[in-house]
């Protein structure tokens, strides 16, 4: 026991001289060697693994697509439409399970952001969300190589599915093409998957490729990014549109909010709860580090959290915009190779030609969207961006429509421009929920309720059937656009909304002593006339008292505080 204590004592003394050398302009310099050499190892061994799940999640779940330009519902026996009903299904029941899921995954708001502060955050989450790109472009490849090597379909007029399901039944036990693309796609996932349990640190703090300086100055600098007691209103504004709107030049940015004192060592004598299991750790000292459990919400969530995040308008808002806007980005990742087969009724094309063509569309997809992912965090904007992406998606939409069949070239150049569009709004969309929610608990739920945006997939589904083949798919392009348009205005809507949210605020504080401030930053109590209250907030606070909880006017948390500022 003499012998274990010494040791803690040891490990403890070891990491508070770590510590030590950290709290000096060398360590807190975004620019030094040891933020450049920690980063780096995260860019080239944590980063790839992580986006080769989600490539791979990404390909089992487009993959359907790919399948069916080889008659993969005609062998099972189905009709065309079965296939889209499927998704449909697939997609709504994806979302019902989300809450579930948050419910399940509510410690764990975000694994990149363990690892990432806000700045560096967007482009990273570019290049994860980015591979659902690249999935269509490999997944084209793929086919085609695995289209090319098998026989292709039965030829000539086709007998009903089911006669063909039985005629390919009782053909022998040849592999058909679309069986050969799950296999290989299937086992790879799950080879990935198992090496996962090894590959991926729990988090900063015990990731095995760090070593012990780079470990402390990981969780460190996460640390600095999220605890700020310097009430926001002291502080040099940063360029228009930043994050908080805030930063220390010289220094990494750090949200505008307050981690109160005793959540600092509140993890005193339990385990950390990381993304895999527990494990213990020593004591820090409280001026060295905020406790990970307030970054991955491991207290699981308040009554205030549910409540306060339910009543965000904001949220609904910007779900509303994310379901209009990824409509493109979930038909395409599905139904992109059917498109191309039927771009035009001349050409004819063979399902290994249709697959090998959505390959250059999905590449433009995922180079424009890490481009802009890296614009935003370079101008620390969301808003904007968002709506830039946007722009080139209506561009897209509308030379596809007016195009026609006949220009086929015209055509598919076209839709290279649509999906360099398809895939921005929506990881743009939760870089600004992480950014500008500090409440761990609220943050989570927020998340959740953002990934009802799948709902996309129900409406697509339904969008791209087969009965529109034919006409090369006019009239889904068509909704399609009508969907996107109210999205880019729903977009400038809730840009307008956040400036007036922002001022408001500004006129509110305006008139606030250096006491109330700090108190506000502290707090979040300091009384607000109702003459200053517009009807937002009074509305809220009527739904809160149904609940029997205190209205934000009296207590306020995270982003509800006054001197919080939201990002654009």
């Amino acid at each position: 026991m003499e012998e274990e204590e010494a040791m803690n004592a040891q490990q403890h003394s070891e990491d508070e001289a770590v510590m030590d050398g950290l709290d000096t302009p060398y360590g807190r310099d975004q620019d030094s060697c040891l933020t450049r050499r920690t980063v780096r190892k995260l860019d080239f061994i944590l980063l790839p693994f992580l986006a080769l799940l989600f490539l791979l999640n990404s390909l089992d779940k487009s993959n359907v697509g790919n399948a069916e330009t080889a008659g993969f519902t005609r062998d099972a026996g189905l009709s065309a439409g079965d296939l889209n009903f499927s998704m449909a299904f697939f997609f709504a029941f994806f979302v019902a399970l989300q809450p579930i899921g948050a419910a399940l995954g509510r410690k764990y708001v975000s694994y990149l952001s363990l690892f990432y502060t806000r700045y560096e955050f967007a482009v990273r989450l570019g290049f994860f969300y980015g591979q659902s790109a690249v999935a269509g472009a490999l997944g084209g490849v793929l086919s085609w190589a695995i289209f090319n090597r098998f026989p292709e379909p039965i030829k000539g007029p086709q007998p009903p599915p089911r006669d063909v399901a039985l005629h390919f039944r009782d053909s022998g036990t040849q592999w058909k093409a679309w069986e050969v693309l799950f296999l290989i796609e299937g086992c790879t996932t799950m080879l990935v998957a198992m090496i996962g349990f090894l590959w991926l640190p729990h988090s900063a703090e015990t990731a095995w490729f760090l070593n012990a300086r780079e470990r402390q100055w990981a969780e460190k600098r996460i640390h600095l990014d999220l605890d700020d007691t310097e009430p926001s209103d002291m502080r040099r504004p940063s360029k228009a549109g930043s994050d908080s709107g805030l930063v220390d030049d010289g220094h990494l940015p750090v949200y505008p909010h307050n981690i109160p004192d005793q959540d600092l060592d509140s993890s005193e004598g339990e385990a950390y709860d990381r993304l895999l299991d527990g494990r213990p750790t020593t004591r820090r000292r409280k001026a060295s580090t905020v406790s990970t459990k307030s970054l991955t919400a491991d207290s699981g969530l308040t009554r205030q959290d549910i409540l306060s995040a339910f009543l965000n308008y904001k949220i609904w808002h910007l779900l509303i915009c994310n379901i209009l806007s990824a409509i493109p980005a979930t038909a395409f990742g599905v139904f992109l190779p059917l498109v191309i087969k039927q771009l035009s009724p001349s050409l004819n094309f063979s399902p290994a030609q249709s697959n090998l063509l959505t390959a250059p569309p999905f590449l433009c997809g995922a180079v424009v969207l890490w481009l802009f992912m890296y614009w935003s965090d370079r101008s620390r904007q969301r808003i904007v961006p968002i709506l830039y992406g946007l722009g080139l998606l209506l561009i897209g939409l509308t030379a596809t429509i007016l195009s026609g069949q006949e220009r086929y070239t015209l055509r598919y150049l076209s839709l290279c421009v649509l999906l360099s569009g398809s895939f921005i709004a929506s990881p743009l969309s939760v870089a600004w929920l992480t950014n500008n929610t500090p409440e761990p608990g609220k943050r989570a739920i927020l998340l959740g309720i953002n990934g009802w945006g799948n709902l996309a997939g129900v409406f697509s589904s339904l969008l791209f059937t087969p009965d529109q083949d034919e006409s090369g798919y006019v009239r889904p392009f068509i909704v399609t656009l009508v969907c996107v348009l109210a999205a880019f205005v729903g977009y400038i809507a809730f840009w307008v909304l956040l400036l007036r949210e922002n001022r408001w605020r500004d006129q509110v504080t305006a008139t606030w002593d250096e006491e109330e401030r700090q108190r506000e930053e502290r707090s979040g109590d300091v009384y607000i006339r109702a003459s200053e209250v517009g009807w937002g907030w009074r509305t809220m606070a009527k739904l809160h008292s149904l609940f029997g909880e205190s209205a934000p006017m009296e207590s306020r948390r995270g982003d509800e505080k006054m001197n919080f500022r939201y990002s654009l």
